[in-house]
């Protein structure tokens, strides 16, 4: 039945017209649906559950707009309390009208064209003008409002019949086309085989491709517990979701270089069948491990974490996915928050790998999805299983990033409860050349008022760190480097970044606050593709190749060459890039406050010349005041050189800071306040990783008893020419560079500490 057509209550049974939970889109994702109202389905009536108990009270409900649905110019009415005349059997009881005057019809038909649904204050106050009662102003409107929808879908059948003739015109000049075509070479008629040759091939490969749909739905429904007969085909690819965060996929970043994990392949046909147990199987267990306390989780000595008991975890589970490898350590990490982003959002981000690995782009250097055996039911991640590939990182040169290859599994397990895990696939797909192993890890989101969810994160991983460094042994150990914890600080501080990028009441009455909502979106979206370059290239990534420089063992400088070619966000040349990392004995906040302040700047840049540094606009994007976004100006001390732009984005957590930057182009930069495209910004950003040394608590702490670890990196234009060979003048220049702005920072905060 198309949409919009009545049908009278005294012939159809009740239907369910809504749903609570349902779920609607809007400009900033998916909302919660709104319900229909109950006495009246207007214009369209959905099919979904049809309940024979609800008859009789469905029935009484709708009789009175059943009349009333019938009167087409939607003037006259029951008198009140006579609705149920119809329905009387008894033949001499006389019906009685009520007929609108023409007074009433053109106040009433000027009110509905301002607002077509009036609330109940709105129809009481319109009934006291009019003289009518305000039940008898609501049944008009509702048959205003189903005559307008009757008369627009008319029009509408109108235009499909006459698109309808068409075609059938079109499809009779075709057959008689074909009847009498001929051979272009010889001039004789056309044989019919060789006319349904292709036709024919397409048949087959449709009935195979549909055996294939069969015989894993058919599979699916025997693991996971349900049909996929509603479930899009597997081999279409994702469709796209409204809401989106990032627009710059982190697989596409560092200049496309290839590495290790884009080696691995698909799993093949034989493979489906396990991995989707292998999930039902991560599900149940991460389930548990987020919901279990004593004696699988321990409390730390001092409280602030748990600790995973490992006797008890091979007790409760069994048959996990195997023992821990030869020489490889465990580690398990849980942690809760709550934070500011719907949770059928949140569900849309992890199950994304763009906005995924863009939301993470602190941790998640690489990612991409190799397969999609299921995209979910009825438009929602409900029952959305993928195998991935992804590289996990720490901003320094010093700690080898996490390769793994493993499946992603989404769940709603209660009403307004979801579960996203992870699971490694190297049992089923053994590599010795994979050093990371994760065991069911992820997160359970759970919905909370005002669209606040409550996560709890659940990090699980067999690992092989025997290459790590031994400056950031204590804190990988601490869980501050791939923990939970710094899962779910880097969630919380996004979630607050994206909030103030939808924000559209921003103050005006504060200097440099930038309120115009375009220009907010362009520099954001600008500061972060800048975010994304400097942590994809600052790690000790299988893609990249580090040349160490001789120095003095900890701190050495570590340089690599990159080409830009053809990609409008970097300019085209030989890139240099240099990167170090040392240990401070100040607080991490103490140096993030040093480093992001531009009253200090000129203490430690040296390419601002001594130059005064003054903030022109900045975008505040979290509660920490040093969560922004700014815009500075270099004053030159030197009235020859020009004055410079810089892009500054600052941002802090409980396990990691960053200070990054880039020098950007005037005239770019207006483009983008202006709301333009910041796609075609050239960038090459340098900056600033602080972590903690692991020794004591939050970075926040500033009074705190521990060190901080500063990683520096640096990129260089050293030639506009892609094809030019680079010189040892430019590296030494550079390493001189950076030598000399690490030496500055030290004796900066030396003197502070002391």
């Amino acid at each position: 039945m198309p949409a919009g057509v009545m049908i009278p209550a005294r012939n159809m049974p009740s239907m369910i017209t809504g749903n609570g939970n349902g779920f609607g889109t809007s400009s900033s994702g998916l909302t919660l649906g709104q319900q229909q109202p109950n006495n009246m389905v207007e214009g369209q009536l959905h099919p979904l559950e049809m309940t024979q108990n609800t008859l009789e009270s469905e029935f009484a409900r709708t009789k009175d707009d059943e009349f009333d649905s019938t009167n087409k110019s939607g003037s006259e009415n029951h008198e009140l309390g006579g609705s149920g005349d119809d329905q009387d059997p008894r033949p001499n009881k006389k019906k009685r009208y009520h007929r609108h005057t023409q007074h009433q019809i053109q106040e009433m038909e000027a009110f509905f064209k301002e607002c077509p649904h009036p609330d109940d204050k709105q129809r009481k106050e319109l009934g006291r003008e009019l003289g009518l009662e305000p039940l008898q102003i609501k049944f008009w409107f509702q048959n205003k409002r189903t005559q307008m929808k009757t008369q627009h879908e008319r029009h509408e059948n109108t235009q499909l019949r006459t698109e309808n003739e068409k075609l059938r015109a079109d499809n009779m000049r075709y057959r008689e086309a074909l009847t009498t075509a001929s051979c272009p070479n010889c001039g004789g008629p056309t044989a019919v085989g060789q006319m349904s040759f292709d036709e024919h091939h397409l048949r087959l490969e449709n009935a195979r491709l549909r055996e294939e749909i069969d015989r894993i739905s058919a599979i699916a429904a025997k693991y996971v517990g349900k049909p996929l007969a509603n479930f899009p085909l597997l081999s279409s690819p994702v469709p796209p979701r409204p809401f989106e965060y990032g627009a710059q996929p982190v697989t596409e970043e560092m200049y496309g270089v290839g590495d290790l994990l884009r080696s691995i392949s698909a799993p093949s046909e034989a493979d489906k069948p396990m991995i989707i147990e292998l999930a039902v199987a991560a599900m149940e267990e991460l389930i548990r491990m987020a919901q279990m306390d004593e004696p699988l989780w321990m409390a730390s000595l001092d409280g602030s974490t748990c600790v995973l008991n490992e006797e008890e975890y091979i007790r409760t589970f069994p048959n996990g996915i195997g023992t821990k490898p030869t020489g490889f350590k465990s580690e398990a990490s849980r942690e809760t928050a709550v934070v500011i982003m719907n949770h059928v959002n949140l569900v849309e981000i992890l199950m994304d790998v763009h906005q995924w690995s863009t939301l993470f782009s602190g941790i998640v250097s690489k990612a991409s999805t190799l397969d999609v055996l299921s995209t979910g039911v009825a438009g929602n991640y409900n029952g959305a299983l993928q195998v991935m590939t992804a590289e996990f990182q720490v901003p320094s040169p010093l700690v080898p990033t996490r390769e793994s290859y493993y499946l992603r599994y989404c769940k709603q397990h209660a009403e307004g409860t979801w579960v996203v895990v992870d699971v490694s696939l190297d049992n089923i797909r053994p590599s010795p050349t994979i050093k990371c192993r994760r065991r069911p890890s992820g997160c359970l989101i759970q919905e909370m008022p005002n669209g606040y969810s409550k996560v709890t994160w659940v990090e699980h991983v067999d690992v092989d760190d025997r290459g790590l460094h031994n400056l950031y042994k204590q804190l990988v150990s601490s869980s501050h480097a791939f923990g939970a914890r710094r899962w779910v600080a880097t969630l919380d501080r996004q979630c607050e970044r994206l909030a103030s990028l939808l924000a559209s009441n921003i103050p005006a009455g504060e200097i440099g606050v930038i309120t115009n909502q375009d220009g907010r979106k362009s520099m954001l979206k600008l500061a972060e593709r800048v975010v994304i370059s400097f942590c994809g290239g600052v790690s000790s990534s299988t893609a990249h190749t580090w040349t160490t420089l001789s120095g003095t063992g900890a701190d050495d400088v570590r340089v690599m060459t990159r080409k830009s070619v053809d990609d409008p966000g970097r300019p085209p040349g030989i890139v240099l890039s240099a990167a170090t990392s040392f240990w401070l004995p100040v607080s991490p906040k103490r140096v993030f406050d040093f480093l992001r302040d531009e009253n200090s700047r000129s203490e430690w840049d040296i390419l601002s010349n001594g130059g005064a540094v003054q903030e022109m606009a900045h975008i505040a994007n979290g509660r920490d005041p040093g969560n922004c976004v700014s815009l500075l100006r270099v004053n030159s001390a030197n009235s020859s050189q020009s004055n410079m732009l810089i892009l500054q984005e600052s941002c802090t957590d409980s396990t990691a800071s960053f200070v990054i930057y880039a020098p950007v182009d005037i005239v770019a930069m207006n483009v983008v306040l202006n709301g333009g495209d910041p796609d075609y910004v050239a960038l090459l950003p340098s900056g600033f990783a602080i972590l903690p040394d692991g020794t004591d608590g939050d970075i926040a702490d500033a009074s705190g008893s521990g060190g901080s670890l500063l990683t520096v990196a640096f990129q260089i234009l050293v030639d506009s020419v892609p094809t030019a060979k680079l010189s040892l003048g430019s590296v030494a220049t550079v390493n001189n560079l950076i030598a000399c702005t690490v030496e500055r920072i030290k004796a900066s905060l030396s003197c502070d500490n002391a």
